[in-house]
Order: structure tokens, then C-alpha cells, then sequence
């Protein structure tokens, strides 16, 4: 069928495939790296407790059926391989079917792990990487043209990640309609980047047009998408431009990188298709429109949700996560709060002990510290250290976990954090926790002082803690 097949979108195909690629390899390193303290055997959260209780049906996952350490590492160190594989485009060099199963294995890998995650993986851009990493296992390889069904229904996905995150902020949070959302967002964000304190002393008109123009980008501008060309491509070219301003101004995993890669599917490059293009075999023109038949069927419920006055962010409908609902910051903080974790080695802890801090590798600690770059690696534990800032119900089922873990000096743990104030073979007998808000410097306060931070205590969040009292009390 000569209407299935876009040749002048070869070279696209091409830079999604590889691009999603990088963002499977970024998402399988940061499981590799940080799985033991989260959700290993001694984890916060550990598997084993979840699989226990949790069926298979609502949970399908390879951990379901057996659960170690070893096994987990072993499956995260493998999906970096199958990934690399990919990066250098071995699916190319294989027959047709041979590399869309060399496609799907990242997906079932990639499945397995997100099922299992808990709240460490309850994230917008797991079920992303999920969607469209099962759509591009139908993107095909040089044996055939990139079937158009495909490319529109990534374009499905792109309208309804931008889309939906527009309205939700359009109903939400008035300082949205007000234009005003930037003069408080870059400074209170889940975590800064080396840059976003420069975006947050931007003077505020500009951040009436910063604010403006994302409601243009996400209310607007995905209609065009779904137009002839060269207007998708510009409508992708500027969501492109978007997004990489959000990736200057704060670390948002790979959420932002993972867009750029799905709005190639609108771009239409140079030709770099074989002459004459390849047939199309039936078999796989079948597949496609079986596939896409149901994923259209599967719209429904994020299409309802979307277009509903209650409409919820990030939520997945099946536990394949085939079709997802999308959205960000429906209301934003006027105030950044941080919790600050400290422990002492006195016996008898009072205000005046010797209380050492710990510090995060990502969120904001240390005053002095500018903040990192980290996107679109995913540093998991600071990101929910944001989320605890906010209300300590977030907190509760991992945070007692993580101050025993401290008290134990938690090797695995420990790896987490950017700096542990105590060596290895002496422990703290204490630690607490302690709210602070934090604000961003000025500039003559950063000359002044080096700070790029200023922090005022708030209230306790954990009292002092000791191992031997038992399991740690959640705030």
C-alpha cells in the first residue's frame, strides 16, 4: 500500500531511533546505579515486599517470578548493553522482524523494573519512555519506509504530552492565566540547574513572555502538528526550541530530551531514502494496523481525562503503560522548602550538639553549593526529598527507611549522596531532620557572600533518631 509508507521521513526515523536510544541507556544506568538502596533486597522499598502482595496481573514484571540483588543488577547492566546495541544501530543490520524484537526487549526490560519501582518510579516520563519505546518497536528498519500510521500516532503521544500539560496548568494554578507562575517557578522547582537561578532574576516582564509563550507552545501550537508540511515541521521545530530552554533552566530527568525526540517524528529532513524504496511486506503491514488500531482504542480514558474539568497529571491506564495521561505543575510553590538531614555522634543529643549535614547530590544543601546539571540522568532520592519538602506524607513509606539506613552507614545508601559527613567505620548515634525555606541570592548577596542560597530554619521534621530505639518514626 503505497499510502502506509513515508520515505521522506527516513532520516527522522533515523535520529528518533537513535535519540530514544540514549534516553533507554540514561534510564537503564540510573537503575543499575541506584536500585540496591531504593528497591533492593534492604532497600526502602524493597521488591521482594511488593511482589509479595502485589499480583502479577497488575504488575507484570520479570521480578514477579524471581527477585535478587544480583538479578537486578544483572537485568539493568544488560538493558545498558541492548541499548548501546541500538545506539550504534545494530536493528539496522538485522532482518525486519530480528530487529523489532531487538526494539521490544528495552521496552519488556525497561517494563519490568518501572512495575516494581514504587514510588521511585511513579514519574510522567517512565510511562513516556514506555509509550513511545513500544511504538518504536513498529518504527521499522532500513528494509522497509517508516509506516506513516506510526509516525502520526508518536505524534498522538507528543499532542497529548503538550496538550495536556497546558490545560492542566490553564485550570490549575491562576498564576498560570495571570502570567505570573515564573516569577516563583524557576527558584522553586523540584531541582535548579547550574543556570535556573539566572531565569529566576530575569526581569519579570520577561517572564510574563516566557509564560505566555508556553501556553502558545502547549495550547497551540500541537494542533499544528496534524497540518501538511513544512507547517508540522515548524510546529515541531518550535516545541524543539521550547524544550530546550526547559532543559537551561532545570533538571527534569530525561522528560525534555525524550520530547525533542518525539517531535522528529513531525520533521521532515533531506531524502536519504534508498531508490527505489523498499516493498513493504504484508505481514508487517498487518501488524501495524492491528497495533495501531488498538492503541487508538486504548485513547479513550487519557482522551476523557484530558478534556474532563478533573483532569489528573501522569497517570497510566493499563499496566503495560501502552496509553498514558501527561501533565506538569498544575500549581506551583511560592516558597522552596527543603529538608535538611543531619546526625551527631553524641551520646545524648541536644541543639547545641556537633550535628554534621548531609549532603545531596542534586537538590539544594549547602548555601555555597551552586546547584548541578543532572538531566537527563535521574537522581531519584533527591527528587522525592523535594516532593517530603512539600508535605510529609509523601515522605512516610521511605523515610524512616532511609535515616536507619544513615544510622547503619548504608553503603549502597551512602552512594547516593554526594558527601556523608561521617566515615565509614563511625556511624552518627543520631539523626534528625529539619525543615528550611530557601531562596535564591542576589546578586549583590552572591557577591557579598558566595552564597548562592539563603536558608532560614522553619520547624523540625524528624526529631532525633537512634538505631536502637527501633524503626525510625516517620515525620
Amino acid at each position: 500500500m503505497e499510502w502506509f509508507a513515508a520515505p521522506d521521513y527516513w532520516l527522522s526515523r533515523l535520529l528518533l531511533q537513535r535519540g530514544l536510544a540514549c534516553v533507554y541507556l540514561v534510564a537503564f544506568l540510573g537503575a543499575a546505579r541506584q536500585f540496591r538502596a531504593l528497591v533492593g533486597e534492604r532497600g526502602m522499598l524493597p521488591v521482594p515486599r511488593l511482589v509479595a502482595h502485589v499480583p502479577f496481573r497488575q504488575a507484570p514484571s520479570v521480578f514477579q517470578l524471581h527477585y535478587s540483588d544480583r538479578f537486578f543488577a544483572g537485568w539493568s547492566w544488560t538493558g545498558c548493553a541492548v541499548s548501546v546495541a541500538l545506539l550504534g544501530g545494530l536493528d539496522g543490520q538485522l532482518p525486519l522482524w530480528a530487529g523489532m524484537s531487538l526494539w521490544l526487549l528495552p521496552w519488556v526490560m525497561y517494563l519490568s523494573i518501572v512495575n516494581v519501582g514504587q514510588t521511585w518510579y511513579g514519574f510522567g516520563w517512565e510511562s513516556l519512555l514506555l509509550e513511545v519505546g513500544f511504538l518504536a518497536v513498529f518504527l521499522g528498519n532500513d528494509e522497509v519506509a517508516p509506516p506513516v500510521v506510526v509516525l502520526f500516532l508518536l505524534r498522538w503521544i507528543l499532542f497529548r504530552v503538550e496538550f495536556g500539560a497546558g490545560l492542566i496548568k490553564m485550570r490549575g494554578d491562576a498564576c498560570w492565566r495571570r502570567l505570573t507562575c515564573l516569577d516563583f517557578h524557576h527558584e522553586t522547582q523540584p531541582m535548579p540547574g547550574p543556570l535556573s537561578r539566572y531565569f529566576h532574576h530575569l526581569p519579570r516582564p520577561v517572564h510574563r513572555i516566557e509564560t505566555a509563550a508556553n501556553h502558545v507552545t502547549q495550547l497551540a501550537v500541537p494542533v499544528l502538528l496534524f497540518t501538511p508540511q513544512p507547517v508540522a515541521t515548524a510546529a515541531a521545530a518550535l516545541m524543539i526550541v521550547t524544550q530546550l530552554w526547559l532543559v537551561l533552566s532545570g533538571n527534569f530527568a530525561w522528560l525534555n530530551w525524550l520530547t525533542i525526540v518525539l517531535a522528529l517524528s513531525a520533521v521532515r529532513l533531506p531524502d536519504t531514502a534508498p531508490t527505489p524504496v523498499p516493498d513493504t511486506p504484508l505481514w508487517y503491514e498487518i501488524v501495524v494496523l492491528a497495533v495501531a488500531t488498538a492503541l487508538l482504542a486504548l485513547s479513550y480514558r487519557p482522551v476523557r481525562n484530558m478534556f474532563s474539568r478533573r483532569q489528573v497529571m501522569n497517570r497510566s491506564y493499563d499496566p503495560l503503560h501502552l496509553v498514558n495521561t501527561y501533565g506538569a505543575f498544575g500549581s506551583v510553590s511560592r516558597i522552596r522548602h527543603e529538608v535538611i538531614v543531619e546526625g551527631t555522634a553524641d551520646a545524648v543529643p541536644r541543639e547545641d550538639s556537633d550535628w554534621r549535614e548531609y549532603e545531596f547530590k542534586g537538590k539544594p544543601g549547602d548555601p555555597r553549593r551552586r546547584p548541578r546539571q543532572f538531566a537527563p540522568y535521574h537522581l531519584r532520592l533527591d527528587w522525592m526529598m523535594w516532593f517530603a519538602a512539600l508535605s510529609p506524607a509523601y515522605a512516610g513509606p521511605w523515610f524512616g527507611a532511609l535515616v536507619e539506613r544513615l544510622l547503619e552507614n548504608d553503603r549502597d545508601t551512602l552512594r547516593l549522596l554526594r558527601r556523608s559527613p561521617f566515615p565509614p567505620d563511625a556511624p552518627p548515634r543520631h539523626v534528625r531532620a529539619r525543615l528550611f525555606r530557601y531562596r535564591y541570592t542576589t546578586r549583590r548577596e552572591l557577591r557579598d557572600t558566595g552564597a548562592h542560597w539563603e536558608r532560614v530554619y522553619v520547624r523540625e521534621f524528624m526529631p532525633p533518631t537512634r538505631l536502637a530505639a527501633g524503626p525510625p518514626r516517620s515525620p
